[in-house]
């Protein structure tokens, strides 16, 4: 339960942007692509970087260690995001949560592996995994609330600084276990050779090829990267389109978001992991077909989430689709665990993780919020009412910056920039149904491959 502890406050340090961003972007007056960068590709990109080391160290070295040390960098940071006082400073900041940040999953999904034999680790890796919704839901609620009272910059100090004890904690707790612990027929895990540059990029690339050579590891690769680029992209807005939609504040925002987004998401990730082990043991293809059938539930729902005009109804969709959509992670971490070797383990999370957080988180917020840019320039150019008027280009940043109407403008600026917003906002959030979709049939396509291929537990 450490473990998954951590990775809820790695989760709560990730997605706080998204609960604070509409505060960031009127204090700083930035633009929905801006806050794309900060909640995702400013992260994103340099997670990825970081796992690829980290997870190499953990082959070899204490990987309670390596989770403390990270847990540590991480939560500092991400408390100093509230002293930044520009863009740029945010961003070289996030960027630093990201490499702290990829120190947690590879090493614990390592560990996990370790102390639980190969038919538990679908369902305990998804109790780990569910980590993700009670961290987004402790950014929601109490970043929501504290940037309500007390603004963005605090409610950053407020998640950041409690994971520092529970890195403490971890420390002194979790001990390593032996390599290849838990496997049903006991076995030596191979020691680590000695360091070498040529080396390490053999084992990676060794990985890689089995990961790329198995169809059915292949296409849930695909499945969770394809989705989660939809599913960053959309759930890092959804806070902040409580509040355009809607009107409501940031504090009710948080609640119904970490509701949706956390609770229904975590319940999810633990149903998905259970069902999936429970059904595999008479066919080894639920396995994908439960991520596939989730989706594909999943995606009317969203849409009508984001169509709804009474936020209860929103809530509640947004609720199922997400309990739907997140039944996948278990089964996906659980397929990769099995299918490569015990000193193999860390490095397989990572090259998942790569494919995770470059094109998933790193693309999915920034093409949601440029997607939203593009479309209000879109639409206030086909305004009755638009900058043009006044003999400027067409620009909704221009005309309505942080969107919204410059302080002295008529009712009639004001009024048609809340609408571009809203509208905005809600087309950009459509468009990344595509991309659940997209990854929902790669999950099918998995199923496929499993019945011949995936090796027994």
């Amino acid at each position: 339960m450490l473990l998954t502890a951590a990775y809820a406050f790695n989760a709560t340090d990730r997605s706080i942007i998204a609960f604070v961003g509409q505060a960031m972007k009127l204090d700083l007056k930035l633009t929905d692509t801006q806050l794309g960068l900060l909640g995702g590709t400013a992260f994103g990109l340099f997670y990825a970087l970081g796992g690829i080391p980290i997870a190499r160290l953990a082959e070899r070295f204490n990987r309670v260690n390596i989770i403390t040390a990270a847990m540590v960098a991480w939560s500092a940071l991400c408390a100093s995001c509230g002293i930044a006082s520009a863009f740029p400073q945010l961003l070289c900041i996030r960027a630093g949560v990201g490499i702290a940040e990829s120190g947690c999953t590879p090493p614990a999904h390592s560990l996990i592996s370790d102390y639980y034999a190969p038919e538990e680790r679908t369902s305990v890796l998804s109790v780990y995994t569910c980590g993700i919704s009670v961290g987004y839901l402790l950014a929601a609620v109490v970043g929501g609330y504290v940037a309500q009272r007390w603004g963005w910059r605090a409610a950053c100090a407020s998640v950041g600084l409690p994971g520092i004890a529970v890195a403490v904690l971890i420390k002194q707790v979790i001990r390593e276990p032996a390599r290849g612990h838990s496997e049903r027929v006991p076995q030596e895990a191979p020691s680590a050779a000695p360091f070498s540059l040529r080396r390490e990029a053999r084992a990676l690339m060794e990985v890689a090829g089995l990961m790329i050579a198995k169809p059915e590891v292949r296409h849930m690769v695909l499945g969770v990267t394809i989705g989660g680029f939809a599913a960053y992209g959309f759930y890092y807005f959804v806070p902040s389109f409580f509040s355009r939609a809607f009107g409501l504040n940031y504090a009710a925002s948080g609640v119904l978001a970490g509701i949706a987004g956390g609770v229904a998401v975590g319940l999810g990730i633990v149903a998905g992991g259970a069902l999936a082990d429970a059904l595999a043991k008479h066919d080894r293809r639920w396995y994908a077909l439960v991520p596939a059938a989730g989706a594909g539930i999943a995606v009317p729902l969203f849409a009508l989430a984001v169509m709804a005009r009474d936020w209860r109804v929103s809530v509640a969709a947004l609720s199922a689709a997400g309990f739907c959509f997140y039944t996948s992670l278990g089964p996906t971490f659980g397929v990769v665990q099995n299918s490569v070797g015990v000193r193999q383990r860390a490095t397989a999370t990572a090259l998942l993780y790569i494919c995770l957080n470059v094109f998933a988180l790193g693309c999915g917020p920034l093409f949601a919020g440029w997607t939203m840019d593009r479309l209000g320039d879109l639409h206030l150019r086909e305004a009755p009412m638009s900058a043009q008027a006044a003999g400027e280009a067409v620009s909704f940043k221009r005309t309505c910056p942080g969107g919204t109407a410059p302080a002295g403008s008529g009712a009639e600026l004001a009024a048609l920039c809340k609408a571009t917003l809203v509208r905005s906002t809600r087309e950009g959030l459509l468009v990344t149904l595509i991309f659940f979709a997209w990854g929902g049939l790669h999950y099918f396509a998995a199923s496929f491959g499993l019945a011949r291929n995936a090796p027994r537990p």
